[in-house]
């Protein structure tokens, strides 16, 4: 917080229309990590088991897809436990639909900060990203003794992980920012945003193979990123193979789409925060 107070008192000449709104973000790279160590430290504040629930989240998805679908419905898991086949799934998911769900309240729910001071406002959905970023790092650590005692060998191709990350994050950003500005004038978001998610979760490979899908449809199918990214995710933890590139780079640049047009759209609408919240 001290450092907010610092930007607002130097930075109070900047307009925040003049077209170096990234080089501000960058320059206030030291707001965004204590943005974000704050955000961590009160999601888990007064929580008896603190950052555990962000294992917890994706256990409980694993648990319960492992008794309906795994158990009861026999989907088939492409040669590995469905235990295992589905936690994979439901991290990649659970940190997308939880970045989504925090980060576009976030300019809402800060909004005594964002009608009296000052900064790159942007910096509030990025954080919430990042704080779930996080999240699935905690949540990833279990998936290593998960793999080794369902006998799923570790893969070199898992170095690949990050880039997958990556992009991720880029989507999510993306649809953070527009999410984010959207909600200010609109509040009907965060009802359409659970709703959308839903249908978003079952439109994507978290419970189910991507050869399930017929293969005539797979090209459409594959227009959704996050089919995309949860698939590859599984190719290079749990196959030791490699993500399917042409695929995986129309998600990149379906992302890197997103996130320019979020951006621009964020930054347009910036001005009438303070006066609509």
């Amino acid at each position: 917080m001290e450092v907010l107070k610092q930007r607002s008192l130097s930075n109070t000449a900047l307009q925040p229309d003049e077209p170096s709104h990234l080089r501000e973000l960058i320059e206030s790279r030291d707001l965004l990590f204590t943005w974000v160590r704050r955000e961590f430290r009160v999601r888990y504040s007064q929580s008896v088991i603190g950052g555990a629930w962000a294992v917890l989240q994706p256990l409980a998805l694993m648990a319960i897809f492992s008794l309906v679908f795994g158990f009861v419905l026999q989907v088939p898991a492409e040669g590995v436990p469905y235990p295992v086949f589905s936690y994979v799934g439901s991290l990649a998911w659970t940190f997308f639909a939880s970045a989504l769900t925090f980060a576009i309240p976030s300019l809402v729910n800060n909004m005594s900060l964002v009608s009296k001071i000052y900064f790159p406002r942007e910096i509030l959905p990025l954080s919430a990203v990042l704080v779930c970023l996080a999240d699935f790092v905690i949540a990833a650590a279990l998936l290593i003794p998960l793999m080794l005692l369902s006998g799923v060998a570790l893969r070199w191709t898992i170095v690949l992980l990050p880039l997958i990350i990556f992009i991720q994050i880029l989507l999510s950003y993306g649809l953070s920012l527009i999410g984010a500005a959207v909600n200010v004038f609109f509040r009907d978001v965060r009802f359409v945003i659970p709703l959308a998610l839903q249908v978003w979760l079952y439109a994507s490979p978290v419970i189910y193979p991507v050869g399930a899908v017929p293969e005539s449809l797979r090209a459409i199918y594959f227009l959704n990123p996050m089919a995309v990214l949860i698939d590859s995710y599984r190719r290079v933890i749990l196959f030791g193979q490699l993500p399917d590139w042409g695929w995986l780079g129309f998600a990149a640049v379906v992302s890197i789409f997103i996130l320019i047009l979020g951006y621009r759209f964020f930054k347009r609408a910036e001005n009438r925060f303070a006066d609509l919240i």
